[in-house]
């Protein structure tokens, strides 16, 4: 497979394939003063015949990580999980998804495409997450959650059984979020309150 990102992230996802003995045949980055990351070296001038291995998306951010995949003229790899992840056999894994040590994903949850389950992070039985979302360390998600496209829930959050998160939003660190939250917005804070929207000033002109 390729990496494609050799940013810090690349790292944690490193760990992920060693756990599993898989191969990385190139880790890719369009910064050229990028030239090594570990033992891998670093390219940034490449040919389509390098993407047709498979490729993780190694970056972090959910909407440069979209743009990224959105470009690529190549198949992305199957999604991997660390060996000491708890990932029940009922659990439904869209392409190119990544979950880090020590999370733990429960009973007939559904993860999209290119998502990451950070290191430590719960996601309870029958949850849906769409593509490109984001479950930082230490954040739990309780059963019967569902989180659209692209939103990212935060180091530490908490969100209780039910709830629905819309597309593009982002929970605070630490957050607790006991009611639904719609698309692209902000919540923070015990219980979570909306602070703010993504675009809202575009919306206002």
């Amino acid at each position: 497979m390729n990496l494609y990102g050799a940013s810090g992230h690349a790292k944690v996802v490193i760990d992920i394939i060693h756990s599993r003995m898989e191969e990385i045949h190139y880790v890719l980055d369009d910064n050229p003063a990028i030239t090594g990351l570990y033992d891998y070296p670093v390219i940034s001038s490449f040919g389509p015949e390098v993407l047709r291995r498979g490729t993780l998306v190694t970056i972090g951010d959910n909407e440069i990580r979209k743009k990224v995949v959105d470009r690529l003229d190549g198949p992305i790899f199957k999604a991997i999980y660390h060996a000491a992840a708890a990932v029940d056999p009922t659990v439904e894994f869209g392409e190119g998804t990544v979950v880090m040590a020590n999370a733990s994903i429960n009973a007939d949850t559904i993860i999209g495409k290119n998502c990451i389950i950070n290191t430590g992070a719960t996601v309870e039985h029958d949850c849906v997450l769409g593509n490109y979302v984001h479950i930082s360390p230490n954040a739990a998600l309780a059963g019967g959650v569902v989180v659209g496209e692209g939103s990212h829930i935060g180091i530490g959050a908490v969100v209780i059984p039910g709830i629905k998160i819309g597309k593009w939003a982002t929970v605070g660190a630490g957050a607790v979020v006991i009611e639904d939250v719609p698309d692209n917005a902000t919540v923070v804070g015990n219980p979570g309150k909306i602070i703010k929207y993504k675009n809202e000033e575009n919306e206002q002109r």
